[in-house]
C-alpha cells in the first residue's frame, strides 16, 4: 500500500495536505454516523421516549442522539411532522410550558406503545453503538498526528509514521479476522 506519509514530515506545506487529510477522513464519517432510521423507526423511538416522561421536540432528538450512541440523529424536519401525525392520530397531546410545545402520551398513546411488539431503536442488536466510536478515535488519531506533524522533530515525526503505519496494519488484521 502507498504510504501518504512524507519521510520528511509534514513541515511547510505539507501540513496543509496533513489538516486537508483530517478533515476528508472527519467528513466520511460524519455522512455515515447521521444515519437515516427505517421505516417507522422514528415513530417508535417517539413513542417509546414519551412513555418514560413528557419532553419537547429538542429533547427528543437529543435523547435519540444520545441512546443511539450518536449514529442516529433525527432532524427537526422529521421529528416535528411525526409529532404532529401521531397528535392527529390522538397517541400524543400537547401543552405549553416556558413557551415550548410539551408532548405526552395520551391514553391511546400508552396502549399503543403496551401492544407493540418492536423494541426501541436503540434496543436493538445492530452494531450501530460501536461504529459511533470508529470516527471519533480516528478523527482524534489524525489530530495527534498532525500535532506531531507541526511540532515535533523529524525523529519524532518518523517515530509516529511508523506508529500509524502498524496501527494501519492492525486494523486491516481485525477484518482479516473470522
Amino acid at each position: 500500500m502507498h504510504n501518504s506519509f512524507p519521510a520528511n514530515g509534514f513541515m511547510g506545506n505539507n501540513l496543509d495536505g496533513m489538516w486537508q487529510a483530517v478533515e476528508e477522513f472527519r467528513s466520511r464519517f460524519e455522512k455515515r454516523s447521521g444515519t437515516r432510521a427505517g421505516r417507522g423507526e422514528l415513530r417508535t423511538a417517539i413513542l417509546a421516549l414519551l412513555a418514560e416522561r413528557p419532553m419537547h421536540g429538542y429533547q427528543i432528538i437529543r435523547e435519540i442522539e444520545e441512546r443511539s450512541g450518536g449514529s442516529w440523529k433525527p432532524s427537526a424536519g422529521s421529528v416535528y411532522p411525526t409529532l404532529q401525525l401521531l397528535a392527529d392520530e390522538g397517541f400524543v397531546s400537547t401543552e405549553e410550558a416556558n413557551g415550548r410545545k410539551i408532548y405526552s402520551l395520551t391514553e391511546a398513546g400508552r396502549e399503543d406503545v403496551a401492544s407493540a411488539e418492536t423494541a426501541a431503536p436503540w434496543e436493538s442488536t445492530g452494531n450501530t453503538s460501536g461504529f459511533a466510536a470508529l470516527p471519533k478515535a480516528g478523527v482524534e488519531l489524525a489530530q495527534a498526528a498532525a500535532q506531531v506533524g507541526r511540532t515535533g522533530t523529524p525523529k519524532q515525526v518518523q517515530e509516529a509514521v511508523t506508529v500509524l503505519e502498524e496501527a494501519r496494519r492492525r486494523l486491516y488484521s481485525i477484518l482479516a479476522q473470522d
